[in-house]
């Protein structure tokens, strides 16, 4: 990246026309597939080359500009599993490295912000930093090192300029969204931008991030299944914390059965338990910040997007799971109508049936998670004409944004696991209101 090859590319005109570039080098390769097709390549082979090379530029792009460019391409790829298997093995390579790995800031700028978030004196404060990252992800990276008590720690340190690049991208990329909707199985993604925009100035303050962070690691103090990281010293742009060894949660994929379907579940239960126990909802489920400990134990990282919780997951969100299990559409209509999410003349029974991705997993004693049952869901409900098109007649208030992320992120990382896992069990043990008798119809 010529000019500002250290750090973010700040100029709004120069991220515009790179992001720009994608769409361009789309329609390009198309060209080029279809010169190929007529000189008598096969369309498969064909289909995959252009595949591939697209994968490539995409994972080039989104991760050399870091910011929202790259923020867009982490979310994108908790929904790789939509994706039919021709088209998602290349971006699903690409896409699951943008959860952890993006080309790293040198270390003269890491240290020329450790020194004036920190102090000028910020290395009496360490006893070593490794001078290559451990992870670089959309708005900052993270560094090793000992703190002078010799406690092992992460630095999260935020790239210089991160807070104009993640807007603008965001505004660029909203511009984009039909051109990017392949890449989310033909998803909408103007909702997701417009989520992740919204959310903007919260994970940009690391001070934030270290309050909820702190909260979670007190309130799991002691926990069998998890560990959160204590935060040791925070600014707005550098945070430390205790560091967390263990391997990503997406390498459990390849994992025995027993083995990747606790691990899954134990996934899950943080997710629920999180504002159960301590009023914080972790609103960024990707398997990169979830990382599986030698002593079988889940660490979790990044508290960067929360949603603050005190009372707990809403009670209406059980009680209305619970009735949809039990087939009745005009009470799920009804309780859906008093919460804001729909109209009253909604039609009840295509609304239930566009509930099933919610609804199946917690009817079943014991749900097997999959792509193929993925692909199948987000293609009926995202059809107008199987879905009697409910999408567009829904309204998520905005307290239900982030437990709607969570939840269908969540899901998607359990198929693209093809975990098997008593989902409803957790849902019982942390879900205010599923446990409680229905209401007569």
């Amino acid at each position: 990246m010529s000019g500002d090859s250290d750090g973010i590319a700040r100029s709004s005109i120069r991220r515009g026309v790179k992001l720009a570039g994608l769409p361009l080098g789309l329609a390009g390769r198309a060209t080029k597939g279809l010169g190929r097709r007529i000189g008598g390549t096969s369309a498969d082979e064909v289909s995959a080359q252009l595949n591939a090379a697209t994968a490539d530029q995409i994972f080039r792009v989104l991760g050399e500009l870091k910011g929202g460019a790259m923020k867009f391409g982490q979310a994108l790829s908790l929904f790789e599993s939509v994706l039919p298997d021709d088209v998602a093995a290349p971006y699903r390579e690409h896409l699951t490295r943008l959860q952890a790995d993006a080309p790293p800031m040198p270390t003269s700028r890491v240290h020329a912000v450790l020194a004036r978030e920190i102090g000028s004196d910020w290395k009496d404060r360490f006893v070593r930093v490794d001078p290559l990252p451990a992870a670089s992800a959309s708005i900052g990276q993270v560094h090793r090192a000992v703190w002078h008590d010799g406690r092992a720690v992460a630095i999260k340190v935020q790239y210089p300029g991160a807070d104009d690049a993640l807007r603008s991208d965001l505004r660029q990329i909203g511009r984009l969204s039909r051109v990017f909707a392949p890449l989310a199985g033909g998803m909408d993604v103007k909702p997701l931008v417009a989520e992740l925009t919204a959310r903007v100035s919260e994970e940009l303050d690391y001070r934030l991030e270290a309050q909820a962070q702190q909260q979670a690691a007190v309130g799991f103090e002691g926990s069998e299944e998890f560990v959160v990281p204590h935060v040791l010293a925070s600014t707005a742009k550098v945070m430390v914390s205790e560091w967390v060894e263990g391997q990503p949660l997406s390498v459990a994929r390849d994992w025995p059965d027993d083995d990747r379907n606790a691990i899954a579940l134990k996934y899950v239960r943080f997710l629920f338990a999180g504002p159960s126990r301590v009023g914080l909802l972790h609103a960024d489920p990707h398997p990169g910040n979830f990382k599986i400990m030698a002593d079988g134990r889940l660490g979790v990282v990044d508290f960067g997007l929360v949603a603050r919780m005190p009372d707990g997951l809403p009670p209406a969100v059980g009680r209305l799971l619970r009735i949809a299990q039990n087939g009745d559409a005009h009470q799920v209509a009804e309780g859906l109508h008093r919460e804001g999410f729909v109209a009253s003349d909604i039609d009840a029974e295509n609304l239930l049936d566009y509930l099933a991705p919610f609804v199946e997993p917690a009817s079943e004693e014991v749900f097997q998670f999959n792509r193929d049952w993925m692909r199948a869901q987000f293609a009926r409900v995202s059809n107008p004409r199987t879905s009697g098109g409910i999408g567009m007649q829904l309204n998520l208030p905005p307290e239900y944004l982030l437990i709607h992320r969570v939840w269908t992120g969540g899901l998607a990382v359990l198929c693209q696991l093809n975990a098997r896992a008593a989902f409803g069990t957790v849902l019982e043990e942390f879900l205010p209101g599923y446990a409680d008798p229905a209401p007569a119809s």
